[in-house]
C-alpha cells in the first residue's frame, strides 16, 4: 500500500514539473525573436483567425520557424488573445510580445498619397495608380465613367471633366482600400470648401454658380502661388469680366494646348482657337484648368477692390500690376529686361 502510494506521489510530482515546465516554456515564448525582413513590412489577418490559424500564417510568412506554443500562450494569457483583422506594419516589431501588441491593439497600418494645389485630374490619376497598397478598381475606366461613380454634379452645358472637383491633400488611406474611395473624399472635401467659399462670396461678384468660382479659382491658383496676392489677382479677373474684356491668361492656353505643350507659348498658341483660349474666347473656360486651394477660392469668392486690369511677373516670385494697358506694355519691358540679364553667362 505503501509502494502504491510512494509512487502516485512521484507520478504526481513528475506530472506536477512537466506541466511546470511547460508553462515555463510558454510564458518564455513571448519573448521570442520574430524574424522581421525590413521596416516596410506587412502582416494582414483575415477575419476569424484562431490561434492555430495565426502560428501557421507567422511560419507561413517566415516570422517564426515553430510557433506551435502560440495557442497556448493565447490561452494561457487571454488578455493577448483580441487580434484584430487588418493589415498591420511590422516596424518596431521584435518579439512575439510586440507582435501581439501590434495585433491587440487594432492600428492598421496607414499610407498616404499627396496631392498637389495647381496639379491637374491627369498627374493625379497617375499618383493614385502608383500609391502603394491601394485597390485599383478605376484602371480602364474614362474619367467621364469615374466622374459619374463620384456622383459630381450632371450638367447637360458642361462637360464631365474632374478638374478641379478634387481638393488638394494628404490623404491617409490603410491596405484595401480603394482607389474610388480616396478619390470620393477628395471630392466632398472639395464639394464642402466649394459651398462654403460661396456662401461667404462677395454680393456683386459677375459669377452665376459656384462652378464659376471652381473655374475662377483655378484660374487664380495658377497664376500665383503666393497667397498674399491671389485676391489681387483675382479682383483683375473680376475687374476684366465686368468690362467683358478678355481674361488674356496664359494658364489656360497652356492647358488648352494641352499635349503640344513644350514648356513656350508662341504668338499662333495665342491667336488658336481652343475652348480654353482666353486671348480668343469670352469670360470664362468651360472647365477648371487646375485643382485649387482654398486659398484660391476665397479669394475668388472675396477679391479685393482695386481698379488694376493687367498684371504681370516682376522677377521675384510676384506680380507689378498695372490700371492702363502703356503702364502694363512698361511692365512687360520691365520684366523682359530682367529675365534677359537672367539669361547671360555668368
Amino acid at each position: 500500500m505503501k509502494k502504491c502510494f510512494w509512487v502516485g506521489l512521484c507520478l504526481l510530482i513528475i506530472a506536477g514539473g512537466a506541466v511546470f515546465w511547460g508553462y515555463q516554456q510558454v510564458s518564455h515564448f513571448v519573448e521570442q525573436p520574430v524574424s522581421v525582413q525590413g521596416q516596410d513590412q506587412l502582416l494582414t489577418l483575415e477575419r476569424g483567425t484562431t490561434g492555430g490559424k495565426l502560428a501557421a500564417l507567422l511560419e507561413r510568412e517566415g516570422l517564426l520557424q515553430d510557433a506551435r506554443l502560440l495557442p497556448w500562450l493565447l490561452k494561457l494569457q487571454p488578455q493577448l488573445n483580441k487580434i484584430k483583422a487588418g493589415t498591420y506594419s511590422l516596424n518596431g516589431v521584435h518579439t512575439v510580445g510586440d507582435l501581439l501588441q501590434v495585433l491587440n491593439a487594432g492600428k492598421e497600418a496607414q499610407f498616404s498619397v499627396q496631392f498637389i494645389e495647381g496639379d491637374t485630374f491627369k498627374s493625379w490619376r497617375k499618383k493614385v495608380e502608383n500609391a502603394p497598397h491601394l485597390t485599383q478598381t478605376l484602371q480602364g475606366k474614362s474619367e467621364a465613367e469615374i466622374y459619374s461613380l463620384l456622383a459630381l454634379p450632371q450638367d447637360a452645358a458642361a462637360p464631365a471633366k474632374i478638374e478641379g472637383w478634387l481638393y488638394p491633400d494628404t490623404y491617409h488611406y490603410t491596405p484595401g482600400s480603394t482607389d474610388l474611395e480616396l478619390l470620393q473624399r477628395a471630392s466632398a472635401h472639395m464639394s464642402n470648401v466649394l459651398a462654403q467659399a460661396w456662401s461667404q462670396r462677395a454680393a456683386d461678384l459677375p459669377l452665376e454658380n459656384p462652378y464659376q468660382l471652381l473655374i475662377l479659382a483655378s484660374i487664380v491658383e495658377k497664376e500665383t502661388a503666393l497667397a498674399a496676392e491671389r485676391g489681387k489677382v483675382a479682383g483683375v479677373f473680376i475687374n476684366r469680366l465686368n468690362k467683358h474684356m478678355k481674361l488674356q491668361t496664359d494658364p489656360t492656353v497652356i492647358y488648352g494646348m494641352g499635349e503640344q505643350y513644350d514648356g513656350n507659348i508662341r504668338r499662333k498658341d495665342l491667336e488658336a482657337p481652343t475652348p480654353y483660349n482666353t486671348y480668343v474666347i469670352d469670360g470664362l473656360p468651360p472647365t477648371p484648368i487646375a485643382m485649387p486651394s482654398e486659398s484660391a477660392l476665397m479669394a475668388a469668392a472675396r477679391p479685393e477692390k482695386h481698379d488694376f486690369l493687367y498684371f504681370v511677373a516682376d522677377g521675384s516670385g510676384g506680380h507689378q500690376f498695372s490700371r492702363t494697358l502703356a503702364e502694363h506694355n512698361r511692365a512687360v519691358q520691365q520684366y523682359l529686361r530682367w529675365y534677359r540679364s537672367q539669361q547671360k553667362p555668368k
